[in-house]
């Protein structure tokens, strides 16, 4: 499981408050409020020794609907991996929570997101602050348990570094687990470091809940109205 102490900076409180208000100030720009809620999930898993997968024109694209999520795993070769520099841990801890094996190459994963009581997701996220941006997930009271993960993704065009789609390049996750409860709404704040060589005008986050048997209920994505 990705873990959320991690993801903090506990050794500078003062860097996440200072995060948490720059959030706070740009909730009006950069959230999930009146984006359409994606239908599906499309993951799509690249082992960072294939440089080949990056570029392959058979890449699965997302269909209408859909939002692809690009994670690239660590390979055998380490550092030396051609894809080394994006990898990582986060992509390997979500492949065993769908069961599924490090693939060799490349493989993908779909997900419809079910019709039964689609809670209401939220996301948001603030502009960088020394290389790291404060970001949430939250959603009102009711049902549950849940699993919420939110993903700190770096939007890439087509065409770049030979890609044949637009990939949404995981970059930070955290994952919490809510109790089942119907009074109090939950609510996760964090701050997130940005990886070296992230392009923070292309970083957003991604948002979405599962039920304990994997079913996906609500997705969210933010779409900053301004820059970052």
């Amino acid at each position: 499981m990705i873990r959320l102490m991690n993801k903090l900076s506990l050794a500078a409180p003062a860097l996440v408050l200072a995060v948490a208000t720059a959030a706070q100030a740009q909730l009006s720009a950069c959230t999930s409020d009146g984006v359409p809620q994606p239908t599906a999930l499309l993951e799509r898993f690249i082992n960072a020794d294939c440089e080949r997968c990056w570029s392959d024109a058979q890449t699965p694209d997302a269909s209408a609907g859909a939002l692809a999520i690009d994670w690239v795993a660590p390979g055998r070769r380490g550092g030396d991996a051609p894809l080394s520099a994006v990898a990582t841990r986060d992509a390997e801890d979500r492949l065993t929570t769908l069961g599924k094996p490090a693939p060799q190459s490349a493989d993908s994963h779909f997900t419809r997101r079910t019709g039964r009581g689609t809670p209401k997701l939220r996301v948001v996220h603030g502009p960088a602050v020394n290389d790291y941006i404060g970001a949430s997930i939250e959603m009102p009271a009711g049902g549950g348990p849940w699993r919420a993960s939110l993903l700190m993704v770096e939007t890439l065009p087509a065409g770049t570094e030979g890609s044949p789609v637009v990939r949404n390049l995981v970059r930070n996750a955290l994952v919490v687990d809510w109790p089942a409860q119907s009074r109090t709404p939950r609510y996760e704040l964090r701050s997130m470091q940005i990886p070296a060589g992230a392009k923070v005008d292309r970083l957003r986050v991604i948002g979405w809940l599962e039920d304990a048997r994997g079913g996906v209920h609500a997705i969210a994505q933010s779409r900053c109205t301004h820059g970052n």
